[in-house]
């Protein structure tokens, strides 16, 4: 009976997940890459998601997207608000805080020829457009004509469709380079009629004002059209030189001219390469050999579909699937593909390499989540995305922080120590293991050139690279000292966590003098809390308090990092008191307003109320912070800059049931499911697997959870491991409307 019993169960939730699947849309159709795009937040003061709706395959190395401003560093080249379009760009950049680089774009026209931004941007509606991760298109508007503008693309190269009124003066505007006057770029670009075809470079850099400049860095391109020109040109800080066919400058372009049909389709093949012209024309003819706008963009529409299903959800609205998919399309942007079939531009020794290739990790952020997450769905891209930090740092002396796509001196701390020791401890270890651990140790053990005698600030204009900048005081005094170092508080205990991290590879590989050492120094974030105000808090270098306790923390204040120990949470509630007084000071964090969702150093406190016997509390409030508090299916939809996929990563472990509190340990904590069922594709061992997700008898009023069973024994522990995951079926939360479930 027992078994027949199990076996109706199985049934049942198969059938349930094939209705799901075959009665509603796929998972790519429920994706809205309008979501994060407003410049604006929640509310006053709040930052908007910087995302961008952005076409491309996952992962891509360039991601192509309509322009309605300048890119630069603090404002997204599509912001929501804006009312007009001034391009349609190749982009690489990944985050409202981070620059662009080796950009190109392409603008159509009607009438007088126009050639800089402001003067050649057209109109639009967000009611006449569309958007989703493999097409784009929009109606524009000049002079009472509407020319419309479309994007399909792959990962390295694109088709941009425009659909023209009848004109005898139609244009198509090309912006080879927009770098700032007090910048040394001079982009290149030359026009060959014959061949229907403009090529060029772009060597800018937004960030490159914060480390150094790449002398052989270029963002290649080519732009061929279907439609012959006889007419063209090229621009340089607004002055047109007609009939010209080669330019260079610093903020210059090209443009073709042509006589349209009514609603005559011009279509531009463009490409794009860091490596070189020949090898942009060899990815254009790798990705989009011909000139089928609507089987380009049905091939990406494939490969997002099959990222995306990964994870099937059952029982659910159709809104919070475009929630959740959405949240998932954006983890599958970053780190970008940097490689070009089977090689790769360096930006950190500045050559080209053979390999496999990924930059724009943002990795202060996305350590926490969203790496965690590649685990289980992309495990492919896994030892490959290691192998680019361990590259990097053969090539530059030092993993960095947050490439852009060298280094920049952005945040602080060293979490490439988390992300390959995380992988490391999951059985992840095709690439240079050894090295990856001497990257790492180096973190760790020695401190950058001019430690002592600069003061680290963030986005400080410097020629020394900062690796633990600070480092020097906190292996001598135990902690950095907050009238030497910036953010003195906050890279005590990011450096205290980076320690920890490295050390569990340390005492893996065997090496267990370093391990001991480590481990002894990932306490030393308790040197800074002060027993009278219960806060970590700003010392000097005699060892004294500082004169303000809100001192020398990053983004955040004292409440911010008061429980950062993400890695020795039992040290922390013996610090702070036991189980009762620590429960009472993350009630207080809570309840009074000090938690800030929109930004990432809090993410894991939510799940410490598993640690003092509390879970309950944990269930409340990923109930409320999984809502539309955070998450809403509108253009101002994510609480916080997400942060390439942070944001969204911690709302999918969230909806799932469990969270990676510390990344570096086999370790998921729970919270509680917010969806009835969910069916993870997992690879184990190179096989492919399921993994099942149940919440019974969830609901409005049942969102606390009674008790957990994985493959039908109970689990009477406050997490899951890996292993148990990646080795087992199903995973079911008994749900009820009371707090009686005890994890330990």
């Amino acid at each position: 009976m027992v078994k027949r019993k199990f076996v109706l169960f199985l049934l049942s939730a198969a059938a349930f997940f094939a209705s799901d699947v075959q009665g509603g849309r796929q998972a790519v159709d429920c994706v809205n890459p309008l979501i994060g795009t407003p410049f604006a937040g929640f509310e006053d003061g709040l930052e908007g998601g910087g995302t961008m709706p952005c076409v491309n395959a996952p992962f891509a190395m360039t991601n192509f997207v309509p322009q309605t401003c300048q890119n630069r560093i603090g404002r997204m080249p599509y912001v929501y608000e804006d009312d007009k379009i001034i391009g349609f760009l190749a982009t690489h950049q990944p985050t409202v805080w981070m620059g662009d680089y080796g950009y190109v774009s392409v603008m159509p026209q009607i009438g007088d020829l126009e050639v800089q931004q402001d003067r050649r941007a057209l109109s639009f509606s967000h009611e006449n457009e569309q958007s989703s991760p493999y097409r784009y298109s929009v109606e524009m508007q000049k002079a009472g004509k509407v020319i419309k503008g479309e994007i399909a693309a792959a990962s390295r190269c694109a088709l941009f469709r425009f659909t023209f009124p009848r004109s005898d003066k139609s244009h198509l505007v090309i912006q080879a380079i927009n770098a700032e006057k007090d910048k040394p770029f001079k982009g290149y670009v030359n026009i060959s009629p014959d061949k229907k075809e403009i090529v060029g470079y772009n060597p800018d850099q937004k960030c490159s004002h914060l480390v150094r400049t790449l002398k052989n860095f270029k963002g290649w391109f080519v732009i061929q059209f279907d439609k012959p020109f006889e007419t063209y040109g090229t621009w340089t800080e607004g002055q047109i030189n007609e009939g010209s066919a080669e330019e260079r400058g610093s903020c210059m372009g090209a443009y073709i001219t042509f006589p349209t049909s009514e609603k005559e389709q011009v279509n531009a093949r463009i490409a794009t390469s860091f490596i070189s012209l020949e090898q942009a024309r060899q990815n254009l003819e790798n990705e989009v050999p011909h000139w089928n706008f609507d089987k380009l963009s049905q091939s990406t529409r494939k490969l997002w579909q099959d990222n995306l299903s990964r994870i099937e959800v059952g029982g659910v609205s159709e809104e919070q699937k475009e929630i959740f998919y959405t949240a998932m399309f954006h983890t599958m942007l970053f780190p970008r593909e940097f490689s070009e079939y089977g090689r790769y531009y360096s930006a950190f020794d500045d050559k080209i390499h053979k390999g496999v290739s990924y930059n724009d990790f943002s990795l202060w952020d996305t350590f926490r989540a969203v790496h965690p997450l590649f685990h289980f769905i992309q495990p492919e891209r896994v030892n490959p995305m290691i192998q680019s930090l361990v590259q990097m740092y053969e090539q530059g002396g030092w993993i960095p922080k947050w490439p852009n796509p060298t280094y920049t001196n952005i945040m602080i701390g060293t979490h490439a120590d988390s992300v390959i020791a995380d992988a490391y401890i999951k059985g992840f270890r095709s690439y240079d293991v050894h090295k990856a651990y001497q990257a790492i140790r180096k973190n760790a053990f020695q401190p950058p050139d001019c430690d002592t005698k600069r003061g680290w600030g963030d986005r400080e204009e410097i020629p020394h690279y900062e690796a633990r900048g600070g480092s020097s005081y906190y292996n001598s005094l135990g902690y950095v000292p907050f009238d030497r170092t910036q953010e003195s508080v906050s890279r005590t205990v990011e450096f205290s966590y980076g320690d920890f991290c490295a050390a569990q590879m340390a005492g893996e590989l065997g090496k267990n003098d370093e391990y001991r050492r480590l481990m002894r120094r990932s306490s030393n974030y308790k040197n800074l809390y002060n027993p009278e105000t219960g806060f970590l808090a700003p010392r000097l270098f005699n060892g004294e308090w500082a004169g303000h306790p809100n001192w020398g923390f990053t983004e955040g204040s004292p409440w911010t990092y008061r429980f950062g120990a993400m890695h020795d949470i039992e040290g922390m509630i013996e610090m702070m008191g036991g189980d009762e007084k620590f429960a009472a000071l993350l009630t207080k964090n809570f309840e009074d307003g000090h938690y800030r969702h929109d930004n990432e150093p809090g993410h894991h406190y939510i799940y410490l109320f598993n640690y003092c016997g509390k879970p309950w509390k944990t269930q409340q409030l990923v109930r409320k912070h999984t809502s539309e508090e955070n998450y809403r299916n509108v253009p101002l939809g994510i609480n916080g800059n997400d942060d390439c996929g942070q944001m969204s990563a911690w709302y999918i472990f969230s909806v799932m049931g469990f969270y990676p509190v510390s990344p570096g340990t086999d370790h998921f904590t729970f919270g509680a499911p917010q969806f009835p069922r969910f069916k993870l594709h997992l690879t184990h061992n190179g096989r492919p697997k399921t993994f099942e997700i149940i919440a019974r008898n969830l609901s409005d009023e049942n969102k606390y959870v009674r008790s957990i069973t994985l493959d039908g024994k109970t689990i009477n522990k406050p997490y899951i491991t890996y292993s148990q995951i990646m080795n087992s079926r199903r995973l079911v939360f008994e749900m009820t409307d009371s707090h009686g479930y005890k994890n330990r």
